[in-house]
């Protein structure tokens, strides 16, 4: 007998949604003791984070089908509200608490509809703790609750996440309302660096999670100021859209995006690709929502699929000879920009950050749903389909002669360091973890810093002028620059396919430059090499700025280094009008002797480090396209914008 399986209409999974499929699985005692295995952090990020989730919960509902819109406020006194009109939490009993369950949800972790209670398909958030967290390390949380045919509007209040109002009628509902709205103030003893929440960072992310869910609309308003600000975020495209947003400013080689949607075992996936003729790759990967920076089986499976497909259409057409061999993944990915979105109803995610997807199924899946619809785009598209191929031909040329180039960068025997063209004055020691590599502006500089340095721990790099711009430059003239071939080999960690950050000879690395434009110019492009070529030393956290003073400041035997104008007015107002006070302005490094450079800007004891640090990988990716690529309109209105920012300005 053949079996009939009827869906269910919304309204009866709305009906059905209840206190029977919030699943209780353990209490909250240790989320106040250790908030950092719950959020990650206590730091600005886990801050955030406590938004994250709860803006999960109204994704979820839209995941679901049950809510087009979310609202995320900041009021005036720093504290959230988070608004959505999906079916509102269940207000019933909960059998095995006793209690209803919505007081279950706030009280106890991992209680909800994504554990196993059918209350949702798919749910995203990253680790799923939920409104329980939030509420446990806030000094405050209200909720106010609509269900569907409900006349009632249900409400509860929390302190520290005890029960302060038990469930109660708060008013009457309006006709056919339904959603949920929660108000929490996190607890500045459990986030001591700072309560406040930066708007630049939950715009950004409400920004990605409207492009990841097409159709859902979300706003966001920072009542903080006098005027305040709103923004609403609503793409019927998605994740198309996403790549419009991210190639904006970039000259491409075909105007729309590619993209394929399907789903298949219950995995859908949703795949957009568009061609700059940038040299770098930009590919993000999601997995309900979660950014899976460190790829996982989705991502194989769409590269696996994009490679095969190309290489196909180029054989078939004659691009590509008998005695040819294949393009790589990368020569087919240069210039590319591709969105992957995935949802999955039970992601295993694994890596050092949680963030890398593991199940072998969305490997296979996100293989055959995109591969099927780009190759029949290719077939119907064969203006575009050349273009594709013939980018990734000049790549493969490229790839071929940077290969050759960077044998140059091998070593024989250990590092060669009489023969680089750097000039490196090594350290002594042989231990990474307490080794530094000081790379100087100019040979005057270098000198100082080498006559200074402590020869145990610190090696010094010098640098003539500016190196080659990479963001513009194809990998075998990247590989031909002097200066950049030489910094490679000093660290020893190898390059591209080959970089293994785990052989790096310094566990430090300081960018040492004047305190001047022409000094900010070699940083950035110092920063724009680490970010394309050696990201994984960023992430490792090695990867610093070095802060030489501005100014020195003589009265007597008192010796004072100045870092800003600001710094060094306020300074002179406090000096006893004794002997006028000699100052000094430092043009650059090298007006400084060694002694002067040594406890300034080199000695661990004294010294001042910036730590450069990725907490937005997206973000900085833009950031350098928009600072180092071709596009002089959206630079010049960034050092508009920026200019005011600026402390030290040489003409």
């Amino acid at each position: 007998m053949q079996e009939q399986t009827q869906a269910k209409s919304k309204a009866q999974q709305a009906k059905e949604y209840n206190a029977s499929q919030i699943q209780v699985l353990e209490g909250l005692e240790a989320v106040r003791k250790r908030p950092g295995m719950y959020i990650g952090s206590t730091s600005s990020q886990g801050l955030h984070h406590l938004v994250w989730e709860i803006i999960d919960n109204g994704i979820d509902e839209a995941l679901a089908g049950f809510a087009n819109e979310i609202n995320v406020t900041v009021q005036a006194d720093n504290s959230i509200t988070v608004k959505d009109n999906g079916r509102g939490i269940p207000v019933d009993i909960q059998e095995k608490t006793g209690r209803p369950a919505l007081e279950t949800v706030f009280t106890v972790l991992h209680a909800g509809g994504k554990f196993g209670g059918g209350g949702y398909k798919v749910s995203g958030g990253l680790h799923g703790v939920g409104a329980s967290v939030v509420n446990a390390l806030s000094t405050s949380l209200d909720v106010e609750v609509t269900r569907d045919g409900d006349p009632n509007i249900y409400g509860m209040d929390f302190v520290l996440g005890k029960v302060k109002t038990p469930m109660h009628v708060v008013g009457q509902a309006a006709e056919n309302a339904h959603g949920t709205t929660v108000h929490f103030t996190p607890d500045p003893d459990i986030f001591t660096e700072t309560t406040v929440f930066d708007i630049g960072v939950l715009t950004t992310r409400i920004r990605e999670l409207a492009f990841l869910n097409k159709g859902l609309k979300i706003t966001i308003t920072d009542k903080r100021k006098a005027e305040p600000t709103y923004e609403e975020f609503h793409y019927a495209g998605g994740i198309k859209h996403y790549v419009e947003y991210l190639n904006s400013g970039k000259e491409v080689i075909f105007d729309e995006p590619i993209y394929v949607e399907g789903e298949q075992k219950g995995i859908a996936v949703e795949v957009a690709l568009q061609y700059t003729n940038d040299f770098h790759s930009n590919l993000l990967t999601f997995t309900n929502n979660i950014h899976t920076y460190e790829g996982g089986t989705h991502e194989s499976g769409f590269k696996t699929a994009l490679t095969r497909v190309i290489n196909d259409y180029a054989r078939k057409n004659g691009m590509l000879k008998e005695n040819e061999a294949n393009l790589s993944g990368e020569d087919v990915r240069e210039g590319l920009t591709a969105v992957v979105s995935i949802k999955h109803p039970n992601p295993q995610f694994e890596g050092q950050t949680k963030t890398k997807l593991g199940n072998s199924d969305a490997r296979a899946v996100t293989d055959k749903m995109f591969s099927e619809t780009f190759t029949k785009f290719m077939l119907e598209n064969p203006t575009v389909a050349r273009k594709i191929v013939e980018k990734g031909l000049i790549a493969a040329k490229a790839r071929i002669a940077a290969k050759r180039a960077r044998e140059v960068t091998r070593k024989k025997n250990g590092l060669e360091i009489s023969n680089l063209p750097g000039k490196l004055a090594d350290n002594t020691s042989k231990d990474p973890a307490i080794s530094e590599l000081f790379i100087v502006e100019g040979d005057s500089a270098g000198g100082s810093a080498k006559q200074g340095r402590s020869r145990l721990t610190q090696a010094i790099l010098p640098i003539r002028g500016k190196i080659l711009n990479v963001e513009k430059a194809s990998l075998d003239r990247i590989l031909a620059n002097e200066e950049i071939r030489s910094l490679f080999t000093a660290l020893g960690t190898g390059f591209g396919k080959e970089f293994d950050v785990t052989k790096a000879n310094y566990h430090k690395l300081i960018i040492m430059t004047d305190a001047d434009v022409d000094g900010a110019h070699i940083r950035t492009l110092l920063l724009t090499l680490f970010y394309r070529f050696m990201r994984p030393m960023i992430d490792a956290g090695y990867v610093y700025i070095a802060q030489p003073p501005l100014y020195q400041v003589r009265q007597g035997k008192m010796i004072r280094y100045i870092d800003s104008d600001e710094e060094l007015n306020e300074f002179l107002g406090q000096l006893a009008p004794t002997p006028k006070p000699a100052i000094q302005r430092y043009k650059g490094l090298g007006e400084m002797d060694a002694e002067q450079l040594w406890e300034t800007t080199m000695d661990p004891e004294r010294r001042r480090l910036l730590r450069v640090e990725l907490r937005d990988a997206q973000e900085a990716n833009e950031i350098f396209e928009m600072l180092m690529g071709d596009q002089v309109g959206p630079r010049r209105q960034f050092i508009e914008d920026n200019a005011t920012f600026v402390d030290n300005l040489d003409v």
